[in-house]
């Protein structure tokens, strides 16, 4: 292990994208790339994960500092991750970059996450085809599986640029779907700006050169409000959130319609169907070994899986792959955008970019909806508190929320119930098991829902 590695090794298990939680990264080296900056870049301070940068004296910069792109395995994860890590290597540790250190080589150089340093942030830009005259960024704080640089210093339009710290072979969705649904016009998400795709030779790959997404760059909207916290303050304030929901089905349907346009469909093959039921039954079958109180529960859900076998199935299409009020953004007029198209990035991206049901995206927001009431009665103060919590709330957004969607998409949901009722439950499914690993004082949300979608009152909805 040279001492690049070594530096990483420690460096990575404190980033909050690393996915090995819990695990020493076993890393090796499989692509390396210096990249020579278009233009000089004084270090005028590290980028700020607040909303202004900070400054340093710019005399702190050094002449020979490079930039250096690195993919590197993470072969403690069971198949092994692939991360990227675009790294500024100096001579000297400037003013303000500490933070960012991730740490000393043999040969008494200093490595910084690039993430941080104005030299790459400024030449990846460049590499973007982004053309603006101030560079000066901040990182958002919030990000967890990716990172996020914001350029909105100056007068100019502002960017926003995400370095994809999980690498697959293949075309990131987040890049394909944005970029075709920016081609036609559609303007519920961000615009699309530019993208950099990389190629390396992986010894643990099949292919003798793999091709991949590494960052790509989109409008940055300021003003807009997280979906997360706007539920989550529209149910504390006892705030009927229905037409909010209503206007969010419509802008979801929207985008649904957009990608069928734009990308190719395809029926319901019996063979899909049989694949998607096997599915669930199988992280039911897990999920049960990791929470007890499904096992009672298991030949209901089991019977309203095996019943969306023979429903009916709208056609397949791609789909946003991870979507709920976290994935979208409210503007300051009222009109909402879908932001991260990628799905679940620890899922296999040949799962992400195929053709897949939208009733997924409708499931996952219906449960979000329900994610509201449980988080606010889960942070409750006191009993009392949690009893002023209306669950009547949560089932006023599902239904604002269905007859949006139903209204623009002009597909009749209704006549999909025992299919939708299927992945929410599989959603819920999911969730229980998440909160068993992770979370166990919130079990009890997913649990809920799993137990009205098998419930006497919602079968005789479905019938």
């Amino acid at each position: 292990m040279d001492s690049t590695t070594e530096c990483l090794t420690d460096w990575m298990t404190r980033q909050r994208w690393y996915a090995g939680k819990g695990r020493i990264p076993q890393l090796v080296e499989v692509f390396r790339e210096e990249w020579q900056a278009h233009a000089t870049t004084p270090y005028d301070g590290a980028p700020s994960s607040e909303p202004e940068s900070s400054t340093a004296d710019p005399s702190s910069a050094d002449d020979d500092a490079r930039i250096i792109v690195l993919l590197v395995r993470d072969l403690a994860n069971n198949p092994p991750s692939l991360y990227h890590v675009p790294m500024v290597e100096r001579s000297t540790i400037p003013k303000g970059a500490g933070p960012y250190l991730i740490g000393r080589t043999d040969d008494d150089r200093y490595l910084f996450d690039g993430a941080f340093d104005p030299l790459y942030t400024t030449e990846l830009l460049h590499r973007l085809s982004v053309t603006r005259a101030d560079t000066r960024s901040r990182v958002h704080g919030g990000e967890q599986s990716n990172t996020s640089i914001i350029y909105d210093q100056g007068s100019e339009a502002a960017v926003v640029a995400k370095i994809f710290r999980l690498v697959h072979t293949g075309e990131n969705p987040d890049v394909t779907l944005q970029t075709a649904l920016t081609s036609a016009g559609y303007r519920s998400v961000p615009r699309m700006l530019g993208y950099l795709s990389g190629a390396w030779h992986d010894p643990y790959e099949h292919e003798e050169r793999s091709v991949g997404h590494l960052a790509f760059a989109q409008e940055f909207i300021p003003g807009v409000q997280d979906g997360w916290q706007i539920a989550l303050q529209s149910s504390a304030d006892g705030e009927d959130f229905t037409a909010h929901a209503e206007r969010l089905g419509r802008t979801t349907a929207e985008v649904h319609t957009g990608l069928a346009a734009c990308l190719p469909t395809r029926e319901a093959t019996l063979g899909d169907i049989v694949g998607f039921v096997a599915g669930w039954h199988q992280r039911l079958a897990i999920a049960t070994s990791d929470v007890p109180e499904l096992r009672a529960l298991r030949p209901a859900i089991e019977a309203v899986y095996d019943s969306a076998q023979d429903a009916p199935w709208p056609k397949l299409q791609r789909i946003h792959g991870d979507y709920h009020l976290g994935q979208v953004l409210r503007r300051p007029s009222g009109e909402w955008l879908l932001v991260d198209f990628e799905g679940e990035p620890l899922r296999p991206l040949l799962e992400r970019t195929r053709a897949d049901s939208p009733l997924r995206d409708v499931a996952g927001m219906l449960r979000s909806f329900d994610y509201v009431v449980g988080a606010r009665r889960n942070t409750a103060a006191d009993e009392a508190a949690r009893d002023a919590v209306d669950p009547e709330w949560a089932r006023a957004a599902r239904a604002g929320f269905l007859d949006g969607y139903i209204a623009e998409s002009e597909v009749d949901l209704r006549a999909h119930r025992q299919l939708l009722d299927a992945f929410e439950l599989d959603k819920a499914v999911y969730e229980a098991m998440y909160e068993a690993r992770n979370r166990p004082a919130w079990l009890p949300i997913p649990l809920a829902g799993i137990r009205y979608l098998v419930s006497e009152e919602r079968l005789a909805a479905r019938r």
